[in-house]
């Protein structure tokens, strides 16, 4: 589908978005690169919706209007890749592949604008701020749907842990909600030869941290996907003071949306508890991130059936399980009914897992999802392209 010169072209530049990454709601320089090759294709182009955000329609006649979406944004972290085309932005690095996926809607945009073979109209969403900005949360917020209405909308990302030329696509709950959280406990400080005298708030915080995790041991069904962990706690400056405070936080992450009403629910009840048994005052912040990423059966069929036909029958991985990573384009589908996508990158040298210092995108993957997404939005004409995979 793309020819040697151009899949060498998409290739530069995808390593060039990769040696100039940005972080979200500041994709400045990537914007005006999407905004400029999508005019010089005939695409109609809005720019500005959530600041940096990016939409591409392309009419064909009559016919459904098909969204598909892809982030741009890096993440705050240092790159170690030892690539020739390594960030050149200390600590700002694409280590989740968002520079490939803009490149596959951009190869995309090229390959529609050339064949014309879809009917009805096509929009291309390059969204800004993914990696915990909620940057969908915001398109959606200023009107993407309302301005751009769809029928159905897709997205996709790269996943190291699938072998190149596979994919995984599922009906129904298949990324996590994503609600984080910060405990504090206030008590009262000493000497710590004299603990009577003093309310210690590093039991308190100590208890929290082996109670909470029975609420997933004991409150959530053994059948329900959910993780609560707590990462960070602090406490305390030196051996012979007992503190007056100290803190715990984490993460609630689960594929059920009643689950994740009761897990912030019993996190409350639990830590308010050991506060009150322990004579000692606790604050809790919850903040409520990504909701559970739910894709439309119906969706989710049709997208299976492009990469069939794309990839081939055997390129289905049924056996990858539902993740419980979050990802914000759960916004765009509790708006308007699609599907997600993992897309297999893994080979022989590229193993690293996304936000890994030593992750890097898989160009190889550029054609492919190209002819998966060509299956999707032209299926009556699109050709059988299996016999065509790596």
């Amino acid at each position: 589908m793309l020819s040697a010169p151009d899949l060498a072209a998409f290739e530069a530049l995808r390593r060039d978005l990769h040696a100039h990454p940005e972080l979200g709601f500041a994709e400045k320089r990537t914007a005006a690169i999407v905004a400029e090759r999508l005019q010089a294709l005939g695409w109609a182009v809005t720019s500005g919706l959530a600041g940096t955000g990016i939409v591409g329609t392309l009419d064909n006649g009559p016919g459904p209007v098909i969204g598909v979406r892809a982030d741009m944004d890096a993440l705050p972290m240092t790159e170690a890749s030892g690539r020739d085309w390594a960030s050149r932005t200390p600590g700002v690095f694409h280590g989740c592949g968002h520079d490939g996926h803009t490149t596959i809607l951009l190869a995309l945009a090229a390959h529609l604008a050339r064949t014309r073979r879809f009917a009805g109209r096509i929009v291309l969403i390059f969204q800004p701020a993914e990696e915990g900005l909620g940057g969908g949360r915001v398109m959606v917020e200023e009107g993407l749907f309302d301005r751009f209405p769809c029928e159905r909308v897709y997205g996709f990302h790269n996943m190291p842990l699938l072998p190149l030329g596979t994919a995984a696509v599922r009906g129904g709950p298949s990324m996590a909600s994503q609600d984080d959280f910060r405990v504090r406990f206030r008590g009262k400080g000493g000497h710590a030869a004299m603990p009577h005298l003093s309310r210690d708030p590093v039991l308190a915080v100590a208890e929290a941290t082996v109670s909470l995790q029975g609420l997933i041991a004991r409150e959530v069904g053994p059948h329900i996907a959910a993780a609560l962990s707590v990462t960070q706690i602090h406490a305390g400056t030196t051996e012979n003071v007992i503190p007056a405070d100290s803190w715990l936080s984490g993460t609630i992450r689960t594929l059920d949306r009643e689950a994740r009403v009761s897990l912030e629910t019993g996190l409350r009840r639990v830590c308010e508890g050991i506060a009150t048994a322990r004579n000692v005052t606790c604050e809790i912040e919850v903040h409520h991130g990504f909701p559970v990423l739910v894709n439309d059966p119906a969706a989710a069929d049709l997208l299976r059936g492009a990469v069939q036909k794309a990839l081939g029958a055997q390129a289905l991985r049924d056996d990858f399980p539902p993740l419980l990573a979050a990802e914000d384009f759960a916004y765009m589908l509790d708006a308007c009914a699609g599907a997600y996508v993992l897309l297999g990158q893994q080979d022989g040298e590229h193993r690293e897992m996304v936000h890994n210092p030593g992750y890097d995108f898989n160009d190889r993957l550029i054609p492919l999802a190209l002819r998966v997404f060509d299956a999707l939005l032209t299926p009556e004409t699109a050709p059988d392209m299996a016999k065509e995979r790596p």
